[in-house]
């Protein structure tokens, strides 16, 4: 019976490499190179109380005015990082392709952008990839492009933080899904990984320079610069990818 018991392990394992290696040359596993994920910071503990700095949270109230959106352009301006995110400032600046820098993408995103908003009366911030220090929008957008060492990999995804004392992140992501479906027609990817979750600009626990524990804060990899399918949309017509983020935008703060 234990013998048996053995092989029965021994097939199990071997069909779950087999089955490992297959999706990974076929590039429904992931394996991305110079990508976002060079500025992603885990969290060391999601369940720690939030810093003094922010005071009583309980007791926060939004600023009054009209609704604010920060646009973060993922890569752009990485060298005037801040010491405290030295790690970050030193290492590359993001994907490429399609003769394209990925700053370059994310800002040219997020300068369309920022025009939908502003022509319906949001107040729009595009930032660098430094955050001014505790830094507070209705919204916040981190816009990044993905890269694949396989071209036929392609899709954009969205991700929401570890830790949201908003509640309403969740919302922000399923909105941004289905309104940049809409409008780019590209796929879904669902590989959304821990770390995007754990993003730098998300961690207002662990450094200065990321957002308010109250912005309901998300981040948008808007498709990968090493697709052909994709370069269609985000390098040659930028404007249909931020169509999408403003209806998003738009339609979760019922602008």
């Amino acid at each position: 019976m234990r013998a048996f018991f053995g092989i029965v392990v021994v097939l199990i394992v071997g069909v779950a490499v087999v089955s490992y290696t297959a999706a990974h040359r076929s590039g429904s596993i992931s394996e991305s190179v110079s990508t976002t994920e060079v500025e992603f910071e885990l969290f060391d503990d999601i369940n720690v109380a939030v810093p003094s700095r922010f005071g009583d949270l309980e007791t926060w109230r939004r600023p009054v005015g009209p609704p604010r959106v920060g646009l973060q352009v993922g890569h752009w301006k990485r060298e005037e990082l801040p010491d405290e995110l030295k790690r970050l400032r030193e290492r590359g600046g993001g994907a490429s392709g399609g003769g394209k820098a990925e700053w370059e993408i994310n800002l040219a995103i997020a300068e369309e952008t920022k025009e939908f908003l502003e022509a319906k009366g949001v107040i729009v911030d595009i930032l660098p990839s430094t955050i001014p220090p505790a830094y507070w929008a209705d919204v916040f957008i981190a816009i990044h492009a993905d890269g694949n060492v396989n071209s036929e990999v392609s899709g954009f995804k969205v991700a929401a933080p570890h830790r949201d004392l908003t509640g309403r992140a969740g919302s922000l992501v399923d909105t941004l899904e289905a309104e940049y479906a809409r409008s780019t027609g590209l796929r879904l990817d669902f590989n959304v990984t821990r770390n995007m979750r754990g993003y730098y600009a998300f961690n207002w626990r662990r450094y200065e320079h990321a957002v308010h524990p109250m912005t309901v804060a998300a981040i948008l990899e808007t498709g990968f610069l090493t697709s052909p399918v994709d370069q269609r949309v985000i390098v040659a017509q930028p404007r249909i990818a931020a169509r999408g983020i403003a209806d998003a935008v738009l339609k979760f703060l019922d602008v």
